[in-house]
């Protein structure tokens, strides 16, 4: 049979792909994680493994941030 709009739903989804990478990337590489991380928002099961290990963990950002306020003298942050 012939699909006339076939190619039109492939075009949706690789959009959709396209569009969803970008804020993925931005919000990896701004948690302080390499931008290449974002691939495994795409994967099953792994997305929701990374997002709870993202979640739990401390981010390389609050790390180097403590880092930086130490250097300066500066009084830590109290406890969450």
């Amino acid at each position: 049979m012939f699909y006339p709009y076939r190619g039109f739903g492939c075009l949706f989804v690789l959009a959709c792909i396209v569009l969803l990478f970008y804020p993925f990337w931005k919000i990896v590489t701004k948690a302080g994680y390499s931008g290449a991380m974002s691939l495994l928002f795409f994967i099953p099961v792994v997305n929701f493994i990374f997002i709870w290990v993202a979640a739990t963990s401390e981010w390389p950002i609050e790390t180097e941030l403590r880092e930086l306020r130490a250097h300066a003298g500066m009084p830590p942050p109290p406890p969450r």
